[in-house]
């Protein structure tokens, strides 16, 4: 678990500031893409963000959504070099990585998750209804 988190946070570092202080081959990829400019600077907050938050404990959520954003985000830039015909070693970076995100999830201990996730954690068959701040019912 530590080893691929470890190069996700390098990657996701790295690739965060690269974005964040407009390095040249940040700004040609996003360029060769269509993507305008001004992305560059909030990608690379949150991938900072998103990387940072592994090193945070006690913040099962958080780290759920810094994957869930990191794996929208790489697959996101897969699917983008795909469209405009970048070459294969863009699709295997990306792939890589996507691996690698997926690899730092599934691994991580039972301590860092939040909880097992089962069908019936997705029942609605029996909702309580409980009292608005008007006193009215709302059901959950």
């Amino acid at each position: 678990y530590w080893i691929t988190t470890a190069a996700l946070m390098f990657v996701m570092l790295s690739g965060g500031f690269g974005e964040l202080t407009l390095q040249w081959g940040t700004i040609e990829t996003h360029t060769v893409l269509g993507y305008p400019l001004y992305l560059l600077s909030i990608i690379g907050i949150w991938k900072i963000l998103g990387a940072l938050i592994f090193a945070v404990p006690g913040v099962p959520r958080l780290k759920e959504w810094a994957y869930a954003g990191m794996f929208f985000d790489i697959t996101g830039a897969f699917l983008s070099h795909a469209m405009v015909g970048d070459g294969a070693i863009h699709l295997i970076e990306t792939g890589s990585i996507t691996l690698l995100v997926v690899a730092s999830w599934a691994l991580r201990p039972s301590s860092r998750t939040l909880g097992k996730l089962t069908f019936s954690t997705f029942s609605f068959a029996r909702r309580q209804p409980i009292l608005s701040s008007r006193r009215q019912p709302v059901l959950l």
